[in-house]
């Protein structure tokens, strides 16, 4: 469960259309790529989100948050990175919040959390979702 109670993971999964997979690898093999797929296979459009690739999974992959193209509306923000990077991720979705004005609710893959990045996010009023798999929580709810 989010830390958030009133965050309904159903609704939050059920009602997204754009999710930006921070991390994501190019390398069919990785775990970030398998779900970015396994996502986009369900009709969600995935940004993917990491400097050392120019495509992903046939879109084109932003160097980071602030990068991506003001009319491109995220509902998501699923950070496939290490915990110590993790703050990092949440700061750069805020700087892309203040240029957007949108909402998106950050979902910190298994693992991925820190107290420091949940602060950051309930303190700039961001909903957050603490060490879940997305793809578990796809299958577990609307499969």
């Amino acid at each position: 469960m989010p830390d958030n109670p009133s965050l309904d993971l159903l609704t939050v999964l059920d009602t997204a259309d754009t999710i930006a997979v921070v991390g994501c690898s190019a390398t069919p093999t990785r775990t970030s790529h398998k779900i970015a797929r396994y996502l986009q296979d369900r009709g969600y459009r995935i940004v993917p989100v990491n400097p050392n690739y120019d495509k992903v999974l046939g879109e084109p992959c932003y160097p980071d948050l602030p990068s991506l193209p003001a009319a491109v509306n995220l509902d998501i923000v699923d950070i496939f990175r290490a915990p110590e990077h993790t703050a990092d991720m949440v700061r750069s979705t805020i700087e892309r919040v203040e240029q957007t004005d949108e909402h998106p609710v950050i979902w910190t893959q298994l693992g991925v959390s820190t107290t420091e990045a949940k602060a950051q996010a309930e303190e700039a009023g961001l909903p957050y979702v603490r060490n879940r798999c997305i793809k578990i929580e796809y299958d577990r709810l609307l499969a």
